[in-house]
């Protein structure tokens, strides 16, 4: 038998939607205003309201860690994928990609160190956001491999493993660029690390070489 539900209950489940949307904004807010190590109370005052209130939306500190996350992860894959997109040829959406991650990490880089140090993780998470963006964006990365690993008439088994590894490569050079920025700008560093990537993907999905007639025959 179908179940027929109260419109009223749907009305509320998109008022807490967009209620948690508003919460998840005021914290990315607090976030930038106060840094990675923000607490509950500069995340209540950023809403404008109570910690009992947020509390109401999100049943513990971790829960809205993970909308956070969610939301990063939704802007940063737009990025890299739009920035790929409007890119042409392999080596050009190689650099689009790793350049559109580094501004993400430059322009919002306390939301960045939130969600990758986990401040207001307070239990044992079900899944790993962090892990889970990683790989969107791997597969971001691993589609495009393999596309033109196809237009080179080449075996595409191989994309998804060089597009992670790619990503990973460029995660752990940002990850201590944020540390440890030692004088280099987002833009030097993205030409060091599209020389390191594109060294090793030219030799894998640039075009074949045509076979001599000769040894054709």
């Amino acid at each position: 038998m179908k179940v027929v539900r109260d419109k009223r209950t749907s009305r509320w489940d998109a008022h807490r939607r967009t209620r948690r949307a508003e919460l998840t904004d005021a914290a990315i807010a607090a976030i930038r205003a106060h840094g990675a190590g923000v607490g509950m109370d500069e995340v209540a005052a950023s809403a404008g309201t109570s910690k009992t209130v947020v509390y109401r939306h999100f049943t513990d500190r971790t829960q809205l860690y993970v909308a956070v996350c969610a939301r990063v992860a939704e802007v940063l894959v737009a990025q890299v994928r739009a920035a790929m997109n409007d890119a042409d040829g392999p080596r050009a959406k190689t650099a689009a990609g790793i350049a559109a991650y580094l501004r993400l990490i430059e322009h919002d880089p306390e939301v960045y160190r939130f969600v990758v140090h986990r401040p207001l993780v307070d239990r044992v998470l079900d899944a790993d956001p962090v892990a889970d963006l990683v790989s969107l964006i791997g597969d971001e990365a691993a589609a495009v491999i393999a596309a033109q690993l196809r237009h080179t008439g080449s075996d595409t088994s191989a994309a998804v493993p060089w597009g992670h590894g790619i990503v990973g490569l460029v995660r752990a050079a940002a990850d201590n660029w944020l540390a440890r920025p030692a004088g280099i700008t987002r833009e030097v560093l993205a030409a060091q690390l599209t020389d390191l990537a594109w060294s090793g993907l030219s030799g894998v999905v640039a075009p074949r070489p045509a076979i001599p007639k000769e040894e054709l025959a």
